[in-house]
C-alpha cells in the first residue's frame, strides 16, 4: 500500500518510462511522416474524439471495478483484525477452571491459551502466504518479459521490501513440530489450522475447562474465520472478467496509434514550432490514457506482493502484537515499517 501522501514524479517516470518511450518514438515517427508529406491525409477530429470519449468511460468503469476489488479486500482484512482480537478476548476469559470440579494448574492453562493464539497466529501467516501465490492471470504467470518486469516490481516496490520480515512469521515458530510438519503437508494449510483449532476446542469442552455456550462462541468465531478466508480467496480465485481487462488495453492502444493522425497535422498548422510542440503533446495526451488502464490493471489483483496490495503483513503483526499482549508476553515483534514510501 503507498502510504506518501503524493507519488513522486521520479516514482511516476520509473513507472511509466517504457510507456513514455514507446508514445514518443510513435509521435516522433508521425510527425516526421508528416513534416515531409509522406501522409497525404489527417483525420478528422470529430471521429477520435468519440472514441477517446467511450475509452475514457470503459476505463472509468474498470478502475471503478479494480477499487472495488480492493476496498472489499481491505474490509475483509479489517474483519480478520477484529474478530482476531476477539478471538484473543475469548480465550484469555473463557479458558479457565470456572467449571471443573478439580483446578488445572494455572501453568497449564496458560499453555493451552498460548497454544490457542499462536497456532491462530500462524493462521494469519499462512493465510497471507497463500493468498500471494500467482494466479494464472497475474503478472508473474505469464512468463518472459512481462513475468521479469512483475518480479522487478515486487522486489523494489513490493514484498521484497519485507524480505527480512519473512523469519518471523514461519509457520514453525507458532506451530509445535509435529503439528506443523502434519499441517504444512496440507493443500489448505490455513484452513486445516482452523479445524485443528475446532478439534482443540472439543478437547477442552470435554475436559470441562470451557462450558457449552462458550464452546459455541469460539466455535461460531472460527467459522467466520473461514467466511473471512474464503471471501479473499473468492478475490483471488477470480479475476476482474477478463473481456474487460483485456478489451481496455486493446481499446487504449487504438486510440493512442489513431490519435496521432488527428493531433499531429493541427498542431503543426502552428508554424514552424509546431512540429517541435506536437511530439510532446501527442505523446502526454496517450500517456494520460495509457496510465489510467494500467492504474487499474496493476490494482485489480490485491494480493499480488505488489506496492499496490492490501499491507497484509502489516496488519498480521499488529494482529499478533495485540493477541501477544494478551499473554501477558513482554517480549514483542517491531510493527511493520513503511519502507521508500510502502507499506506491506
Amino acid at each position: 500500500m503507498l502510504v506518501d501522501q503524493k507519488i513522486s514524479f521520479a516514482r511516476l517516470i520509473r513507472w511509466t518510462w517504457e510507456h513514455t518511450a514507446q508514445l514518443l518514438l510513435l509521435s516522433a515517427v508521425v510527425a516526421a511522416l508528416y513534416a515531409f508529406n509522406l501522409v497525404p491525409i489527417a483525420l478528422p477530429w470529430l471521429p477520435i474524439s468519440v472514441m477517446g470519449t467511450a475509452v475514457a468511460f470503459y476505463l472509468g468503469f474498470k478502475n471503478n471495478s479494480a477499487y472495488d476489488r480492493m476496498w472489499e479486500a481491505r474490509k475483509i482484512w479489517g474483519g480478520i483484525v477484529n474478530d482476531s482480537r476477539s478471538w484473543g478476548m475469548m480465550v484469555d476469559g473463557y479458558v479457565s477452571n470456572l467449571f471443573r470440579q478439580s483446578d488445572v494448574d494455572q501453568e497449564e492453562i496458560q499453555s493451552i491459551k498460548r497454544r490457542l493464539i499462536y497456532r491462530h497466529i500462524a493462521w494469519l501467516y499462512a493465510h497471507r502466504s497463500q493468498l500471494l501465490v500467482a494466479a494464472p492471470w497475474e503478472y508473474m504467470s505469464q512468463g518472459g518479459r512481462v513475468a521479469r518486469k512483475a518480479e522487478m516490481f515486487q522486489k523494489t516496490y513490493g514484498i521484497g521490501l519485507v524480505d527480512d520480515e519473512v523469519t518471523r512469521t514461519e509457520l514453525k515458530v507458532f506451530l509445535p513440530e509435529h503439528e506443523h510438519d502434519r499441517l504444512v503437508g496440507h493443500v489448505n494449510t490455513a484452513a486445516q489450522i482452523i479445524n485443528e483449532q475446532s478439534r482443540d476446542l472439543r478437547s477442552l469442552r470435554e475436559q470441562d475447562l470451557i462450558d457449552d455456550f462458550r464452546h459455541m462462541e469460539m466455535v461460531n468465531l472460527l467459522r467466520s474465520f473461514y467466511a473471512l478466508q474464503g471471501k479473499n480467496e473468492r478475490i483471488k480465485k477470480f479475476p476482474l472478467p477478463r473481456q474487460y481487462a483485456s478489451m481496455s488495453r486493446l481499446f487504449v492502444w487504438t486510440f493512442v496509434l489513431l490519435l496521432p493522425f488527428t493531433m499531429i497535422p493541427e498542431l503543426m498548422k502552428l508554424g514552424s514550432w509546431g512540429f517541435w510542440l506536437s511530439i510532446p503533446v501527442n505523446a502526454l495526451v496517450g500517456w494520460i490514457y495509457v496510465t489510467m488502464e494500467a492504474v487499474g490493471d496493476y490494482s485489480e489483483n490485491p494480493f499480488q506482493g505488489m506496492a499496490n496490495d492490501i499491507p497484509m503483513l502489516s496488519l498480521c503483526r499488529t494482529v499478533e502484537i495485540d493477541l501477544r499482549e494478551m499473554l501477558g508476553e513482554t517480549e514483542l515483534p517491531q510493527a511493520v515499517a513503511a519502507k521508500n514510501g510502502i507499506l506491506m
